[in-house]
């Protein structure tokens, strides 16, 4: 040891556990002053909305506001279970009201999607209008042979009735086979017939058809496309 005074050095000591002391409760101070300067730990909120999906959020979820709601500490345990806000009436009107605004935007996205199919299918009116003629001429074409079978079956039945003259037109009088003959001959010409009012009400449907789609059409046209899906209201 070296030739210190013993006095000299105690108060020296003395003085660096003081010193060392007062480090210490400064630090601690600072420590503790932030300790109390910071935010306490965000909650956590969990739910299962009506359709089944989980939700966490750091806030009251407002999807679940019909529903229980859990509020979670940061370990995940469970600080407070918070009760629905609506009554189980309230909770099927609104369901009821969700379920008709779903059908209505699920009704609007697909007249879009039809629309922008008319567009597509028909980009101007000429393209429209020879559409039509097209269905009309195929319906035309089948009627003209439905009126040229129907000429065939009045020659048959001029025959026919040319050989029924010697029977005095009295099919009780006339043998089988030209009874059959004649039976077979009126039923050909009112199946033609019926085949050929259902080929001129298809007609008019084809020409109804076109009518509706070139209404649509000249709104679509003038506007140059369509809106966007339709989409729920938050």
């Amino acid at each position: 040891m070296s030739n210190v005074p013993l006095a000299e050095y105690t108060s020296s000591r003395s003085r660096s556990r003081a010193l060392g002391l007062s480090l210490l409760l400064g630090v601690t101070c600072v420590a503790s002053a932030q300790t109390q300067g910071q935010s306490p730990t965000q909650s956590i909120y969990t739910c299962v909305d009506g359709n089944g999906r989980r939700i966490t959020s750091d806030r009251p979820i407002k999807e679940c506001l019909d529903r229980e709601q859990r509020e979670l500490g940061s370990s995940g345990t469970v600080r407070r279970v918070i009760p629905p806000s609506y009554t189980a009436e309230e909770r099927a009107r609104m369901a009821a009201e969700r379920k008709a605004e779903q059908m209505e935007i699920a009704r609007i996205n697909e007249e879009r999607r039809r629309e922008r199919a008319l567009l597509i299918r028909y980009p101007n009116k000429d393209v429209h209008d020879r559409e039509r003629a097209d269905a009309l001429s195929q319906v035309d074409d089948v009627m003209g042979a439905v009126r040229k079978r129907e000429e065939t079956l009045a020659e048959q039945r001029k025959q026919i009735d040319a050989e029924m003259e010697f029977y005095q037109g009295d099919r009780e009088k006339a043998p089988p086979w030209l009874r059959r003959k004649l039976e077979d001959n009126e039923e050909q010409v009112f199946v033609q017939k019926r085949f050929l009012d259902e080929q001129t009400k298809e007609k008019e449907r084809i020409n109804a058809r076109f009518d509706e789609e070139l209404g649509k059409l000249r709104q679509l046209w003038a506007t140059g496309s369509t809106s966007g899906s339709a989409t729920l209201s938050r």
